[in-house]
């Protein structure tokens, strides 16, 4: 190792020499002992960090909050026990003055079932009774004092059955004049599938997350045999047939002044070399809901084979207003005027939620009392949304300018001091150089009512498709890419107006192929909803 050691050449040296060098091999003197000490300590704080991530990914928690208020809340008992514990008094003699009760296990409330429900009553007699009700013992007449009634759950097992058109022919006897109804409506032309199937077979790859060759054993176990290769056909012509739905969608999506963007990878096979390349799956989120606005939300998705920034330049030339995303370069093109004399049409707005997700890493990894604190500061802003969620826009601003903007101008104080007191080649200095450098973007919510906090609606969005990716793995091609975008659009906005996504498909594809192109918009969910036969909506997301 050389005299004058930097930190790159020590993180070199480490990574090929994993076994601890020999004591001849450090410098002498003391300037770069302290440089090689300062380079380990960081490797040793990524390396911490990796494990950390790696760990909570594969074994931890789905959630961020519970465990850091968990530990919040320990540290807050452990400060109080502290602060109330008499000095005079040794802790062997405080005793506690009543036994603490041991706690009692809460059984969760049963629901009653709902009563769309179908019920079959069984009427049970009791034994002896006899059909004209005289008692057992005596034979004396019985007399009703009441009934108890119990319901019990039972499931029954779905089924497919075959629908026979008959179109009867008749023939004129005077001139022969041929008369027949004319042929139904399908679908998919001269396909076997009825509208209910290709809904179930769109619903459980798209919403239940089952690959199209475990629907073939599941079809199979009924005794119906449906090859794989038959469902992705039919797969491809629900996608074709739905596509000007989806464009309807997509000009509602856009047409808001505010809309969440996000994306995330889709392993696509690559064709003739028996592996996968990496695919894009884009979402952007309509939801006016937060600040009361009766606008439907909805969802668009877009596929791309790359991550290059052109694609969701191409996806919003249309769009006008506030995008909220993370603080990926691709943006950023959309975020410049378009001309040199004019303002920008799309400003950026940040994610406090990313933001606040690189500090607790490093609180998970490192227990940094710098990262703690941080977060605490972020929950207090997060404390304020809580309280003025569905209030009106300026409502919502008022709130902010009065209580977050003084939280904001006393983290950017503390975070700008912090940053110029740690290692620059820290983990922790990456994430306040992450929170400052974005610093307009994440403050941009305070000054507008209809901006959120974070990009949480985007990244809801995309939990059904990374669900998905896990079972199927892959999609076929470029082209399976873009028809999961388009079912996605529909199931998830379905889902977001509080649709079953299953019978929404089957309404729409029972109706689309005959429906005028000009009234495409009358299908769309939140249209559709009043007037769908659906045992019952779903909870809105």
């Amino acid at each position: 190792m050389p005299e004058l050691i930097t930190d790159t050449c020590v993180l070199r040296y480490v990574a090929y020499n994993p076994r601890v060098p020999d004591a001849h091999a450090f410098p002498d003197d003391i300037a770069s002992l302290k440089r090689l000490v300062h380079a380990l300590q960081l490797q040793i704080e990524r390396l911490k960090m990796q494990l950390a991530r790696e760990r909570r990914a594969r074994f931890g928690r789905s959630s961020e909050q519970t465990q850091f208020a968990l530990s919040q809340l320990q540290l807050t008992l452990e400060s109080l026990a502290a602060t109330t514990r008499p000095e005079a008094t040794p802790p062997a003699a405080v005793q506690p003055a009543t036994p603490a009760p041991s706690p009692v296990s809460r059984r969760p409330a049963r629901r009653a079932f709902p009563d769309y429900l179908p019920r079959e009553t069984i009427k049970h007699v009791a034994p002896g009774m006899s059909a004209d009700c005289s008692c057992p013992s005596c034979g004396g007449r019985l007399r009703k004092l009441g009934e108890d009634v119990s319901e019990m759950l039972e499931y029954v097992p779905a089924s497919f059955k075959v629908i026979r058109h008959v179109r009867e022919k008749h023939s004129c006897v005077k001139c022969s004049t041929v008369v027949q109804a004319p042929a139904s409506s399908r679908p998919i032309e001269r396909g076997i599938a009825g509208p209910a199937l290709l809904a179930h077979v769109l619903t459980a790859k798209y919403c239940d997350h089952a690959p199209l060759y475990r629907q073939t054993q599941i079809y199979a176990r009924s005794g119906v045999t449906l090859d794989r290769s038959l469902l992705a056909q039919w797969v491809g012509a629900s996608s074709k047939l739905l596509r000007p739905l989806v464009e309807a969608l997509s000009r509602h999506v856009l047409s808001a002044d505010n809309l969440h963007a996000d994306d995330t990878p889709l392993p696509v096979l690559e064709p003739g070399r028996g592996n996968t390349r990496q695919g894009y799956l884009w979402t952007y989120v309509r939801d006016e809901r937060p600040w009361g606005s009766g606008v439907p939300p909805a969802v668009w998705y877009q596929y791309s084979p790359n991550r290059k920034g052109e694609h969701p330049r191409r996806h919003l030339r249309r769009f006008r207003g506030v995008l909220q995303a993370d603080a990926y370069a691709g943006f950023d093109k959309l975020y410049e005027p378009r001309r040199a004399d004019e303002p920008a049409s799309v400003l950026e707005a940040g994610c406090w939620a990313h933001a606040r997700r690189k500090l607790y890493d490093i609180y998970i990894s490192a227990d940094s009392p710098i990262a703690a604190e941080a977060i605490t500061r972020i929950a207090a802003l997060y404390q304020i949304e809580r309280q003025i969620r569905g209030h009106t826009p300026d409502e919502r601003r008022a709130q902010r300018q009065r209580h977050a903007v003084p939280i904001l101008a006393s983290l950017h104080q503390w975070l700008t001091q912090t940053y110029g007191q740690v290692s620059r080649k820290s983990e922790l200095a990456s994430a306040i150089g992450y929170t400052l450098g974005n610093w307009d973007a994440l403050i941009r919510y305070s000054d507008d009512g209809r901006i959120e906090i974070d990009n949480n609606a985007a990244e809801r969005s995309l939990r059904g498709p990374v669900l998905g990716r896990k079972n199927y793995l892959f999609a076929g091609s470029d082209a399976g890419g873009e028809r999961a975008a388009a079912i996605y659009s529909l199931v998830q906005s379905a889902h977001l107006n509080g649709l079953d996504p299953e019978h929404y498909l089957r309404h729409v594809l029972e109706r689309i192929a005959t429906h005028p192109i000009n009234r495409i918009e009358e299908l769309l969910p939140w249209r559709v909803a009043p007037s769908i036969d659906l045992p019952r909506p779903l909870a809105a997301a």
